[in-house]
Order: C-alpha cells, then sequence, then structure tokens
C-alpha cells in the first residue's frame, strides 16, 4: 500500500508481511522469496519503513525455515499500461502527452529509471539460479524529471508529425512503447493524406527515423494473418488494396477491438506491445498489406509470441 494516511500505509504493509508467513508456514517445502522493496526503503518516509521492516519480518521467517530469501531494492519503474495519476509521474507525463494535455512539473526530483520488463527478466533469472540470496540492487537510468518529460515531448511530438523517432537507444524504444500505449485505441487508425496528379495517386507508408523492415503480403479472402503478440516491436499495419478487418486484444482483457480498414482509405495502425492482433481479408479479391517494424527480423530473437485474438470462439 502506497497511498493513505502514515498510520494506515505502514501498518498495512506491515499487517500483509505478516499475513504473508502466516501463509507460508503451511507449505510443506520452504519456498524462494524474491521481495520487490524498494529505494524508499533507504528513507524514513512511513512507506519507506514499513518496506524496510517488512523485508526484516520476511527475511527471519526465512532464516528460521531454511528459505532462500532475495530483498530486492527497485528504483523507478515504468512501463505501458501504467496508471496515471496515482504513484508514477512518467505514467502521467505519458497519459497527458497522448491526450493532448500540457504536463507539469510540480518538483525536479532526481529519478532512476527501469522499465518493468526488465525487472522482470530479473526477477526471473534470481529465481531460477538457486544461489542469489540477501539484498540486491537493480540499477536504473539516472535522470531528472525534467529530462525525462524533455525526451517524452521530443519523442510524441515525432511521432504525431507523422515519422517514427530515432530508435536506436533502447531506453528511447522503453520510453516510446510506454507512451504509444496511452494512445491505444483512440488515436487508431490514423488516416494518409493522398496526393493525385494526372499520373496517379500516392501516399508516404512510413517515415522513419530508425530504419527497420517494411515488407508487402498478400492474403487471400477469408484468410487470417498475426494472431501473435510482442514485448518490444514497433510494427505498422497498412491495407493497400482490398477489405480487412484488423482484431486487437490486451493480454488478460476479454475485450476484442475491431478496426474495418480499405486500400480505398489508406490509414495505419501501429500495434501496442502487449497486445494480440489479427489482420483478415474480409473482401472478395485478394488483400494487400504492407507491414513495417522498426528492427529487421531475427529468427533466433523474433519477439513474436503465438496467442489467439478471440477466445472461446
Amino acid at each position: 500500500m502506497n497511498r493513505g494516511s502514515d498510520t494506515e500505509v505502514y501498518e498495512t504493509n506491515i499487517h500483509l508481511a505478516k499475513q504473508l508467513i502466516a501463509a507460508l508456514d503451511h507449505r510443506a517445502l520452504p519456498p524462494t522469496i524474491l521481495f520487490a522493496n524498494s529505494i524508499h526503503s533507504l528513507g524514513d518516509t512511513a512507506f519507506g519503513r514499513s518496506k524496510r521492516e517488512a523485508s526484516s519480518i520476511l527475511a527471519d521467517w526465512a532464516k528460521s525455515r531454511g528459505a532462500r530469501y532475495v530483498d530486492v531494492i527497485l528504483p523507478h519503474l515504468f512501463g505501458e499500461g501504467g496508471r496515471p495519476f496515482y504513484n508514477s509521474g512518467f505514467a502521467t507525463f505519458c497519459h497527458q502527452l497522448a491526450k493532448g494535455e500540457e504536463p507539469q512539473i510540480i518538483q525536479d526530483g532526481q529519478l532512476e529509471l527501469i522499465h518493468a520488463q526488465r525487472v522482470a527478466a530479473k526477477f526471473l533469472e534470481w529465481a531460477l539460479d538457486g544461489t542469489t540470496s540477501g539484498q540486491v540492487r537493480v540499477e536504473g537510468t539516472p535522470m531528472r524529471v525534467s529530462e525525462a518529460l524533455a525526451r517524452l515531448r521530443a519523442l510524441h511530438e515525432t511521432y504525431q508529425s507523422g515519422v517514427i523517432p530515432d530508435l536506436s537507444d533502447p531506453l528511447d524504444l522503453e520510453f516510446f512503447n510506454t507512451y504509444r500505449s496511452y494512445l491505444y485505441p483512440e488515436h487508431y487508425p490514423v488516416r494518409m493524406k493522398r496526393h493525385t496528379d494526372a499520373r496517379g495517386g500516392l501516399f508516404e507508408a512510413v517515415k522513419s527515423h530508425h530504419g527497420g523492415q517494411a515488407f508487402l503480403s498478400t492474403t487471400h479472402p477469408g484468410v487470417t494473418r498475426g494472431r501473435h503478440y510482442h514485448h518490444h516491436k514497433v510494427e505498422r499495419f497498412l491495407v493497400v488494396e482490398g477489405e480487412a478487418e484488423i482484431r486487437i486484444r490486451r493480454l488478460f482483457d476479454d475485450e476484442v477491438k475491431v478496426f474495418r480498414v480499405s486500400g480505398a482509405e489508406p490509414c495505419y495502425i501501429d500495434m501496442p506491445t502487449f497486445h494480440t492482433h489479427e489482420i483478415t481479408n474480409v473482401g472478395d479479391r485478394d488483400l494487400l498489406t504492407l507491414f513495417w517494424s522498426h528492427e529487421i527480423f531475427d529468427p533466433a530473437r523474433p519477439d513474436t509470441y503465438p496467442e489467439p485474438v478471440i477466445l472461446n470462439p
């Protein structure tokens, strides 16, 4: 618990730690415990004191039972789908930029930012290695609040101008994917300007400071492609000829968003991470689709995970 009166926050977190060890006493074998602690535990706020004492309670129990205990000190986490106006100014900034609002800095404090996926990977590594124990510190990237907002604003302004920003810096890719998660679904599909003259017409499918890979595919009537999701990949779907339905579902959610798109009115959808997606030819002739990704496909690390869009069809 991180919101409430000092007394409520402190007592609730201590109570939760005691509830947890009471439940663990019923296990036949001692578990491995990885505790998501916080850099706030090094300070003297009610939340910090409660995290520090909760860690001591868990550590003492683990020692008495012969269990492995890892006290993970976490810096400031950010990532897709974080709740704005709650306990993350980063999430609030992303939400405000996506909604066309002007973010305000109340205090230009020092941050140490790390993406939630990196933390999840470390937790999995420590859970499986069987040896890590005691206190470990996850290192993030230090920057001031104003610097984080400036980087977000630059990504936002570039993307809103119709250009994919330079994503060669992994941190910029993580910032960009987090920001994009607040654009979906209201921002899409994005209609494209068609330029015509006596010779015919053209439209600018992808403009990017990064490069990446583009390819065209044909899909026969009634056929569906996709049914997968990505952790990091920025991927654009753009129908050039024919009629299609693009369906998208956020992981662990039942709601499916359906977008009807047509080559007669070119528009694109940039797929949000952690959303499984598919495209179906609903016309009576072959569908021609342009797909673009910010990275060249690597079969050894495809970042593509099969997952149905429609559950229990």
